[in-house]
């Protein structure tokens, strides 16, 4: 799985692109984490709109986030997520835990 990211005004956005699965999710696990680290934003977007296909590994990698994300003060956000990831956040009841943006329509 690959993934880009931009720092603005103290916004860290982490576009993903692919599958999230158990054999990618730990690359951007740690590529993430790395960035939360070193920026500490206000706010972190994980833009999860290009994400083909997400099973659990995807929703441990959003859960993670949030946790690594509240040690530094951090405010995640989910942006645009895909159907594939909707489905396994909707299914988990994430909604109640963390903010998601839908910016796009569908």
């Amino acid at each position: 799985m690959n993934y880009s990211y931009e720092l603005k005004n103290n916004a860290l956005e982490v576009k993903l692109f692919g599958e999230i699965d158990h054999h990618n999710a730990k690359q951007a696990r740690e590529g993430i984490d790395g960035l939360i680290e070193s920026t500490a934003p206000k706010k972190l977007f994980l833009d999860l709109s290009a994400i083909t296909f997400c099973d659990s590994s995807g929703l441990g990698l959003v859960m993670g986030r949030m946790k690594k994300a509240s040690l530094y003060g951090t405010a995640l956000i989910i942006r645009d997520p895909s159907p594939a990831v909707s489905r396994i956040l909707d299914i988990a009841g994430m909604d109640k835990l963390l903010k998601i943006e839908r910016t796009q329509k569908i």
